[in-house]
């Protein structure tokens, strides 16, 4: 039986769809928290319907990116536009903590069921709204996406050499770290709130906002004296010969020498005391072209094994496959596998944040659409008549018998 975790005891109903939202409810249910997914009637959340998806699993919980996303939590399917399947949502606000949602501003609102009306049914509720521009400002009704956000908030610009275009990181930067991570920490921060207070809150989380505060050290210094950052010249985004990438005979290698001992390490393992004094020349220089060659004429794994003779943050650049494989994931447990109806064993990232005492921990295979929508309403006291009656008014539906769409190819 899974140990409880240190969320144990916090429910949370998760309305939103693809990453931000999932991801922040994914890293509560992983400590404990009861999570369930309220989808709508029809096809549900998109990324149900991504590729790659299991052979054999069981219907809509299926899609390796729904799984990576969802394991763990319940599946409930309400129609919000029908008021029995809104009336339905009231009745399970009353006995949730927390809400989260990734609507645009409003669309809840104007379906009665917004933050406003929600916190009549239970005043302690905590609301975390996930949106790409927040609840207010000129751009609260705008569409975006990941990289938007980046671009509007200066990080994309700030990513690339100078004389190249910008670069998108291969990580979703704005929807994780701006939306997912600041979504479950302000969840948790109104929750220890509410045990003084006995209140709920509103979470206004923007994930443009999020992503710019990731430039805390770059913003910091132009607000200070003024001078606009150029892309490719912040010294840890590309300005400084000690901290990049570097071609080595097979591959790429990561230099991240920026302390003096670190960089003197360096130059007399590989017999150029000569370059000690020159760590901070800029790209192009003589100093920069040295060190290129010097990279050149060594495969990865012999500087894997310059590495581990010489400690001066020197590490390899590994691809996906090897990343997942490697003896630090592994020692940390960042790839486990969980057993999903259908399919067997399903391999998936592992929880991040390691506790000793109280640990996360996947908490349970991913859940079919609506595969819980019965059960749930039982809770709720719903008898098997209402039950019925529910689902033949198209108010909420139980699980798809036979499902499909598209997301993503």
């Amino acid at each position: 039986m899974r140990p409880r975790g240190p969320l144990a005891g916090v429910r949370v109903l998760d309305l939103s769809r693809l990453l931000p939202g999932g991801f922040c409810s994914l890293l509560l249910a992983d400590f404990g928290a009861e999570v369930l997914k309220v989808e709508d009637t029809g096809l549900g959340d998109y990324v149900r319907w991504a590729e790659p998806r299991y052979a054999g699993a069981e219907r809509s919980a299926s899609s390796a990116l729904f799984l990576a996303l969802n394991r763990g939590k319940r599946s409930i399917r309400l129609n919000l536009r029908e008021e029995a399947g809104r009336d339905v949502l009231l009745r399970l606000v009353r006995e949730y903590d927390a809400l989260l949602e990734s609507f645009r501003p409003g669309v809840l609102d104007r379906l009665g069921v917004g933050y406003e009306r929600l916190r009549e049914e239970n005043p302690g509720l905590v609301y975390c709204a996930i949106t790409g521009y927040g609840q207010d400002g000129p751009y609260r009704d705008r569409a975006g996406h990941d990289m938007n956000y980046l671009g509007l908030v200066g990080l994309l610009g700030l990513t690339g050499e100078p004389d190249g275009p910008p670069l998108q990181a291969a990580g979703q930067i704005a929807d994780l770290g701006g939306g997912a991570l600041m979504g479950a920490f302000g969840i948790l921060a109104a929750l220890r709130e509410r045990d003084r207070s006995g209140q709920g809150q509103l979470v206004d989380v923007s994930m443009a906002d999020g992503a710019m505060s990731w430039l805390a050290l770059v913003a910091a210094r132009y607000l200070c004296d003024g001078v606009v950052p150029e892309r490719g010249r912040l010294e840890l985004a590309g300005s400084l010969i000690c901290y990049r990438p570097y071609a080595c005979a097979d591959g790429h290698v990561t230099l991240g020498a920026l302390e003096p001992k670190f960089w003197q390490t360096w130059c007399r393992g590989v017999e150029r005391e000569d370059l000690v004094e020159r760590q901070f020349d800029p790209p192009g220089s003589y100093t920069h072209a040295e060190v290129e060659r010097i990279f050149a004429d060594r495969t990865r794994a012999e500087w894997e094994a310059f590495a581990a003779e010489h400690d001066c943050c020197l590490e390899p650049v590994l691809g996906l496959d090897e990343a997942l494989d490697s003896e630090l994931a592994r020692a940390r447990r960042m790839v486990v596998d969980v057993d999903q109806p259908g399919a067997g064993p399903v391999s998936l990232l592992g929880v991040p944040i390691k506790l000793d005492r109280t640990p996360g921990a996947p908490a349970g295979p991913g859940p079919a659409l609506g595969e819980h929508t019965d059960a749930v309403l039982a809770e709720l006291g719903y008898s098997d008549a209402e039950r019925e009656a529910l689902e033949a008014s198209g108010a909420v539906a139980g699980p798809a018998e036979e499902s499909g769409g598209s997301f993503l190819g």
